[in-house]
């Protein structure tokens, strides 16, 4: 096996990508491998709180993460110890062994392999709200006419909004129910297979290896952008599964008209399909999500917390998640509740800041979408093709950055306040209903 710090490392970097940051840095700290035992690895915890956490809660992600780099491991045993000044030595503060074997089934602990489906991802722990019914509704389409309705499928948005979830409940529902053989892989995964196929002389058995699939998922499409000739494999497997009624779904972190680097034929082929994006959860979503995930937790939470943590995250359901756990946490920490202010510096040290953009920057990507000259929307006409980019932009800068109505009046040509505001509530109330604005608007954040 790999040495003790190249070997939790990795694992590490595997465990990060799977839970929240506020939660990695919470609950991950301050760990190491202590030794290995022949097939049982040694972890060493700073304190019984963290000891029993990563025991209950994440001791399957952590050996399916460690089976990963070696398929050797067969058990965890979770050891409160300090390092010594000397690196690799370490000091037993408690003996509290709790080795976990593989007494559980294999499918609960680690990702198949043999086609990298996450068995957690399903349908049934799938939350829908506003900002993702319409994804959701597609999804539900294509299972029950996988390769005929909505082929191919690209669902597009911001990370953490759940587009794995769903692009992977659509794998193990037609795994599961329909006996389909499917395929997950990353973007990132896919090329790597590639280079390594040309390393090696095996192009043919690449070319093989995703042919045979019902179903074939690539998520983080974006990641392929300026990768030409993996983008031509692509291209080519894409055309063998469309013409053989097999679905295909990707996912993006943005519409793929905006993924620079990428060529137009295949721009052109995941436009032949459908196309939908998850946005980030208006406040009634996002209260919704917290008071679901509270249940999982068995935690209770005043309508003043939950208000509080719904207004004050950018709508990230992963950052949501990682605040619920550190509440959690500090709540069995302290044996009680925590109050509004001890929460809001929870959020405050956890939680991701927003981003910073000015005024001008944001008219300047509105105008650059709608393709018309940045100047004209500061100026005092109400033409049609300006009126309605500029209601667009300004209420963009309210909802998503919560710049004043003052101001954005003062800097968008010197309106009045009042100008924004019925600018503001005409295109949130138009959102809702319209999925055309929505989805443009969207396109407009992925710029950002």
């Amino acid at each position: 096996m790999l040495d003790n710090k190249q070997f939790w490392q990795s694992a590490l970097n595997e465990i990060e990508l799977e839970i929240s940051k506020a939660n990695f840095r919470t609950w991950f700290k301050n760990t190491h491998i202590t030794k290995q035992d022949g097939g049982t690895i040694h972890i060493g915890v700073p304190n019984a709180f963290a000891k029993d956490w990563l025991c209950s809660k994440y001791n399957k992600l952590i050996l399916k993460s460690l089976r990963d780099i070696h398929d050797g491991v067969r058990g965890v045993e979770y050891v409160i110890c300090k390092e010594t000044e000397q690196p690799g030595d370490y000091i037993p503060i408690m003996e509290q062994k709790n080795i976990i074997n593989e007494q559980f089934p294999m499918q609960d602990l680690y990702v198949n392999k043999e086609d990298n489906l996450n068995p957690r991802y399903t349908f049934d722990s799938f939350i829908i709200g506003s900002f993702n019914e319409l994804a959701h509704a597609a999804a539900q389409a294509i299972i029950r006419q996988p390769g005929v309705i909505y082929n191919p499928f690209f669902v597009y948005g911001h990370t953490g909004l759940g587009k794995t979830h769903l692009i992977q409940s659509i794998g193990n529902y037609l795994k599961k129910e329909h006996g389909k053989k499917v395929f997950y892989i990353s973007s990132e995964r896919f090329s790597l297979d590639y280079v390594n196929s040309v390393q090696s002389n095996t192009r043919n058995s690449f070319k093989e290896k995703y042919r045979k699939y019902d179903a074939f998922i690539m998520d983080d499409i974006q990641f392929l952008s300026g990768k030409e000739k993996t983008q031509e494999e692509l291209f080519h497997l894409f055309n063998h599964l469309y013409e053989n009624n097999k679905q295909i779904i990707f996912s993006s972190d943005k519409h793929h008209n905006y993924i620079q680097g990428l060529e137009e034929r295949l721009k052109s082929r995941f436009g032949a399909g459908m196309i939908v994006d998850i946005s980030p959860p208006d406040y009634e979503s996002k209260v919704a999500i917290i008071k679901n995930k509270l249940k999982t937790h068995n935690l209770t939470l005043s309508n003043d917390i939950i208000e509080c943590i719904s207004s004050s995250l950018i709508g990230s359901i992963r950052e949501m998640e990682g605040i619920l756990n550190t509440i959690a946490v500090q709540t069995q920490i302290r044996n009680r509740s925590l109050n509004i202010i001890e929460v809001k510096d929870l959020i405050k040290t956890n939680s991701k800041p927003k981003k910073t953009i000015s005024i001008q920057e944001v008219t300047k990507i509105v105008a650059e979408f709608y393709k018309i000259e940045e100047s004209v929307i500061y100026e005092k006409t109400r033409r049609k093709e300006v009126v309605r980019p500029r209601q667009i932009a300004m209420y963009i800068l309210r909802e998503d950055f919560n710049t004043s109505f003052p101001l954005i009046g003062q800097k968008l040509g010197g309106r009045d306040h009042t100008t924004v505001i019925h600018a503001y509530e005409k295109i949130k109330g138009e959102v809702k209903k319209d999925d055309l604005l929505s989805q443009e608007i969207s396109q407009i954040r992925a710029m950002f």
